[in-house]
């Protein structure tokens, strides 16, 4: 027992002297066992070895995920890309080539709540570049690998094309197993929605679907006639034009097109499209053709004109195909009890008329019996421009008035083997139109 006073102490081993309290006391010292000793050594070089594992693991991970990409990309015709753009003078202006971690933040690695489509050939998302551009991604489900270099081509030419009413391809991302393509964003819905929603389908009035139709046989018969190499759609369906805030046409969803070879008309395809726009001719004989665009094109017009959809199992049977339901309308002089009930009242019965026998003549089983895409276009602007110009003084002119409003079908000249626009049109004084600008 320590007592008041002064002591000197020799500290031996485990012990100590604390004099902080002016006391000299004898204090133990536990030194740490064996035990202990080995136990925190082996704590430590288990956290060490667990440390250096991890980061190994995520070296030989990151490794691989990089060797995947490139196996991704060259798989995907990247190099080849490559090359060709490297062959370009303005390559930058015309595809662009994205990482997979570009498009995986853009969309916040895919999230659901930024699915803006679905399709047959694929699944559409809404995303943000780092620069702040809103862009639509289209995640592709399967891709032909014995059609990568067609693919390849195709990227190349199509964000080339730089056509008001086409949506532009801004490039892809080739290091997933299936390539994705960056599309320009479209934010006002498609056509689909405004003809067959009910909330959205009495906002969109004759006149404007004129135009809409218009407008997406301009687009069709630029990529027909002046894409080079020509472009077959293949897909035309009304849920592929978009529509932007101003309800001007953007065609969309290029997934299933198909370059045409200079030396060929048709090329024998696995059939493609949707049930409802198929071209017969094409589902019967796997020859693909301008043609079958023409056709698909023609359902679209009926359902403008209509407000009804292509196929419906609800209808009797004999009306469950929109097509051939108003085609025997049609024969039986009978268009405006299918005509949907505004567009009948609101239209002029003249226009929606030629209109009709327009979609009609689109619609002919016979690829050859139907028009041109360019020859569709020009009767529509036509059509429009009669409409827009109604301040013709009929008095002082008859004849032409009788045959803007009434013979307009059958009054283009139009040489097929011509890429010009060379066409007889009466009012060419106050109509001038260029298919072949771009715009």
């Amino acid at each position: 027992m320590n007592v008041l006073g002064n002591f000197t102490c020799s500290c031996i081993e485990g012990y100590h002297l604390d004099r902080s309290a002016g006391v000299d006391v004898l204090c133990v010292i536990n030194q740490p066992s064996l035990q202990v000793k080995l136990f925190v050594g082996v704590g430590v070089s288990f956290i060490v070895v667990l440390v250096c594992s991890s980061w190994l693991y995520l070296i030989v991970k990151q490794r691989k995920l990089i060797k995947l990409k490139k196996r991704f990309f060259e798989q995907n015709g990247g190099l080849i890309l490559q090359q060709k753009l490297s062959k370009q003078e303005n390559s930058t202006a015309i595809a662009k080539i994205f990482t997979k971690e570009e498009l995986q933040k853009a969309t916040n690695n895919y999230d659901e709540t930024l699915i803006i489509g679905r399709g047959g050939f694929g699944i559409v998302y809404k995303g943000i570049l780092l620069d702040n551009r809103i862009v639509a991604i289209k995640k592709s489900k399967i891709v032909d690998e014995n059609q990568i270099e067609q693919f390849i081509n195709e990227v190349l030419v199509l964000s080339q094309i730089n056509h008001r009413n086409v949506v532009k391809l801004l490039g892809c991302c080739l290091e997933t197993q299936v390539p994705l393509l960056v599309y320009e964003y479209i934010p006002n819905g498609t056509l689909f929605e405004y003809i067959h929603h009910e909330s959205k389908a009495s906002t969109i009035s004759w006149e404007t679907r004129l135009r809409i139709a218009a407008e997406t046989a301009e687009a069709l018969s630029y990529l027909h006639f002046v894409a080079f190499p020509p472009i077959i759609h293949r897909d035309v369906k009304s849920s592929n034009i978009l529509l932007d805030s101003t309800h001007t046409t953007k065609v969309s969803d290029f997934g299933a097109s198909r370059l045409v070879p200079l030396d060929q008309t048709q090329l024998a395809t696995m059939v493609q499209g949707t049930l409802g726009y198929l071209d017969p001719e094409y589902m019967q004989t796997s020859q693909l053709t301008e043609k079958s665009d023409v056709y698909s094109f023609g359902v679209v017009l009926v359902e403008l004109l209509t407000g009804k959809k292509t196929l419906s199992f609800d209808r009797p049977e004999n009306e469950r195909s929109l097509a051939i339901s108003f085609i025997s309308f049609l024969k039986d002089n009978r268009l405006f009890e299918i005509l949907e009930k505004h567009i009948a009242k609101e239209g002029n019965a003249e226009q929606l008329k030629e209109v009709a026998n327009l979609a009609k003549r689109c619609l002919r089983l016979k690829g050859e019996d139907r028009p041109t895409m360019r020859e569709v276009a020009i009767e529509l602007e036509g059509l429009r421009k009669v409409e827009m110009h109604l301040w013709v003084n009929v008095d002082s002119n008859s004849e032409e008035t009788k045959f803007l409003l009434g013979e307009t079908s059958d009054s283009y000249k139009y040489n097929a083997n011509n890429k010009s626009t060379n066409v007889y049109y009466s009012v060419r004084e106050h109509v001038i139109f260029d298919l072949d600008d771009g715009r």
